[in-house]
């Protein structure tokens, strides 16, 4: 791949830090973050494509995802092809987390052993299986790696280069499998059946440093698009709308993060969208898209339309504050299918400044429904 001057600047910026290893993934996933949702921080959220504009759009069609992992699997030996290649099990589909906890709560093969070919090659999977927008799917995922690149310039255990690739059951266009990729503030989920994407969650996604600005003067904000269409969706509410939505829970993190599969509300909690405007009702389905995004384009423009017709059962809730800028401003969409919770929480690492978190899950399509919890 040749390094151009985006390269360049990723490199010169790692070396600083002295990650030698992150700077060579950075290379490879930054390729295209550097150059969306490069607006200033606390703009507005990145537009994304219509629901029938992606249909028509070119997308990763499933072959294509196995054309890019068997690629990837050529490229390693017997050793490294076994840490990949896992079974479909409960176990190893629900070994994901949102802590930077490496080999210890998750399984695949660690990005920092590969050679630059292999990492290539695995770039390469993730970009055929998730969605070309601009701030979701690969490039938000890209974006989030160079996040904890950023991170480790501060504090030690981050880099691009803690995330691991997993494929559970055997790529194809037969049978079921598993695309399983994660690491710190990240778990990708992608399962397929017989050659048809059967779901695309869990998806679980933070970040921290919420935004950052490079050497070169260009400003990152991964969530932007989550964040923004949450705030806009709590703005179109009226003060008795907003009364009916307030949870009277409060909430630090996700409810649904790692290890609680399965443990949905018996009830649902708040605001029923059914009740709403149709331009209020467009605000929900906007502030769902960039999640579904996560999929290839075609993927992503089918499930959003089964969310939106599903609208009538669905319901939006909140606690805490609606500028979702504080420790504890939490949002949830929560219908037949589609859970989204999006969480501000306080730093850790830039502990004067808040971070967020947010899971995408699907009562009925988590790990393509293959598991009861």
């Amino acid at each position: 791949m040749p390094e151009n001057n985006t390269h360049r600047r990723s490199k010169n910026r790692l070396k600083k830090a002295g990650a030698a290893f992150a700077a060579g993934t950075a290379l490879l996933f930054g390729a295209v973050y550097v150059n969306a949702n490069a607006a200033s921080v606390g703009g507005s959220a990145t537009t994304t494509a219509s629901p029938a504009a992606s249909s028509a759009a070119s997308s990763a069609a499933v072959s294509d995802v196995v054309d890019a992992a068997d690629a990837f699997l050529a490229t390693l030996d017997d050793d490294q092809q076994a840490e990949v290649l896992l079974d479909l099990t409960e176990e190893n589909a629900t070994a994901w987390s949102n802590l930077p906890c490496g080999s210890t709560c998750r399984v695949g093969i660690e990005l920092s052993t590969l050679s630059e070919e292999q990492l290539a090659a695995a770039e390469a999977v993730i970009e055929a299986a998730t969605g070309t927008g601009s701030g979701t799917g690969y490039d938000q995922i890209s974006q989030i790696l160079a996040a904890d690149d950023v991170l480790g310039e501060t504090a030690g255990g981050y880099s691009s280069g803690n995330y691991y690739l997993a494929f559970l059951g055997t790529p194809g266009t037969s049978g079921t499998w598993q695309l399983h990729f994660g690491g710190h503030h990240l778990a990708v989920n992608l399962t397929y059946e017989d050659g048809e994407v059967e779901g695309t969650t869990p998806f679980f996604i933070g970040v921290e440093p919420t935004s950052w600005t490079d050497d070169d003067g260009t400003s990152y904000a991964p969530l932007a698009g989550m964040h923004d269409g949450m705030l806009d969706l709590l703005a179109g509410l009226s003060d008795d709308e907003l009364s009916q939505a307030k949870l009277s829970e409060s909430y630090t993190d996700v409810l649904l993060g790692p290890d609680e599969d399965g443990d949905f509300p018996e009830t649902k909690e708040g605001l029923s969208v059914g009740e709403l405007t149709d331009d209020q009702q467009e605000l929900v389905l906007n502030a769902i898209q960039p999640w579904v995004d996560v999929a290839d384009d075609s993927t992503a423009a089918s499930v959003l339309s089964t969310y939106a017709s599903e609208l009538d059962d669905t319901y939006i809730s909140y606690s805490g504050g609606t500028d979702l800028d504080t420790q504890g401003d939490y949002v949830r969409i929560d219908g037949p299918g589609v859970w989204i919770e999006f969480v501000c929480q306080d730093g850790v690492v830039y502990q004067n400044q808040i971070h967020y978190h947010t899971v995408y899950r699907d009562h009925t399509t988590d790990y393509g429904g293959e598991f009861s919890f």
